[in-house]
């Protein structure tokens, strides 16, 4: 199907899909999440792993983050950066190629195909620096300078995949690790930036339609000391591993991050699943940052726990919150989600809480909340897609192109 620019005749159709930059991205980052967790459970499995290919355990973290977060974040960008800057989106060839090359350094990293590791490191890494070329020019050219710091995020996005390169090439050994940490903060941070725009407003909003009080307190001093101890640990966590200092970082993050949700009325959200799920990511990031500080403070809180609170828990539950409201915006729908959608917020929460809690689960426990949290994974991103992908592939619902 496609849908064409009523005042440009002159122009072909554009393919719907690559109409809006969320359409092609959000598609591909809820394909991207079961399928490589599918991957993964199977490795788990059979101990499987074509000889030669680059560790298992780092392909994982390195998909995970660079195939699922970042499309999500390019899908996110690319429909955020018109609305700030009153710009044209890129869509046509343009986003058909930025999408080609994500795609292809998906293919390229596929370990059954053998790729050079060289020729699979530039096709990976092309895609975040075209991301920021093409979202550079809007915000430059509109003077939002203060939103040109997402610029520089993708910058360090781009070097921490490089890390994960250079050690699968052989060059800087321990840059899996460090590319992995790298990652995290970077992507923490957007949340902590995106998150402390979106959720209030979008809470103060739905409550004023609803007739409520919808005031939520913003203190300036929370908003500093959150966003500037999230950066810090940036820098920290490549710098002190390990280290209590680190530890104690972690701790007044995670209670700044706690004190800035508490002033967006969480708990008069809790009948509108849109909303309250939103409320319900943003909460993973104070409870991963205490379990962080808890491990590394000594409390015998596994590493593991708080990486699959921020990324299971945050991260996830961030992306398809705003994916599944971004998509019904931004194609001319109510903002109502379905019951199947409902159904994927609540499985997603199971599959992070699952994941974060297995470590602590004796024996063979431990393995069965492993199969339970892939299961619930890999379902709420079947209702996601089973809802959202027919609305991705579709025309706006009122008409309008885009």
């Amino acid at each position: 199907m496609t849908s064409s620019v009523a005042d440009q005749p002159d122009r072909p159709p554009v393919p719907l899909i690559f109409a809006y930059g969320f359409r092609p991205f959000f598609l591909l980052s809820g394909l991207a999440a079961p399928v490589l967790l599918a991957a993964w459970i199977a490795v788990l499995a059979t101990g499987s792993w074509p000889d030669g290919a680059v560790p298992a355990a780092s392909w994982h973290a390195h998909e995970m983050l660079f195939a699922f977060v970042v499309a999500a974040v390019a899908g996110f960008l690319l429909t955020a950066v018109p609305s700030w800057t009153g710009t044209k989106a890129l869509s046509a060839l343009p986003l058909a190629g930025l999408t080609a090359l994500w795609l292809a350094g998906r293919v390229a990293l596929l370990p059954v195909l053998g790729v050079p590791l060289p020729v699979a490191a530039i096709l990976d890494l092309a895609f975040l620096p075209a991301l920021g070329v093409a979202l550079a020019g809007p915000l430059v050219a509109a003077g939002k300078i203060r939103n040109t710091a997402f610029l520089a995020l993708l910058g360090l996005l781009t070097a921490a995949n490089l890390l994960f390169h250079l050690d699968w090439l052989g060059v800087l050994p321990g840059g899996t690790a460090l590319g992995e940490t790298l990652a995290i903060g970077v992507v923490l941070m957007m949340v902590a930036v995106i998150g402390g725009r979106i959720v209030p407003a979008f809470t103060r909003n739905a409550l004023r339609l609803r007739g409520l009080d919808g005031t939520v307190v913003s203190r300036p001093w929370v908003e500093k000391v959150t966003l500037v101890s999230t950066l810090l640990m940036i820098p920290a966590d490549l710098a002190l591993p390990g280290n209590a200092v680190t530890g104690l970082l972690a701790l007044v993050a995670a209670l700044a991050h706690a004190l800035r949700l508490a002033g967006w009325q969480p708990a008069k959200t809790l009948d509108q699943p849109i909303l309250w799920v939103l409320h319900l990511g943003y909460a993973w990031v104070p409870a991963a940052l205490a379990l962080k500080a808890a491990h590394l403070l000594g409390a015998g809180v596994e590493s593991s726990a708080w990486i699959h609170a921020l990324t299971a828990g945050a991260f996830a539950t961030m992306i398809v919150a705003v994916m599944t409201r971004a998509s019904l915006g931004h194609t001319g729908r109510m903002l109502v989600v379905t019951r199947p959608t409902v159904a994927g917020y609540i499985l997603l929460t199971a599959a992070a809480l699952l994941r974060v809690l297995a470590p602590e689960l004796p024996g063979g426990l431990y393995w069965t909340a492993l199969e339970g949290a892939g299961a619930a994974w890999i379902a709420a991103f079947a209702c996601y897609l089973y809802v959202y992908a027919p609305i991705l592939l579709a025309p706006r619902a009122d008409g309008r192109p885009g």
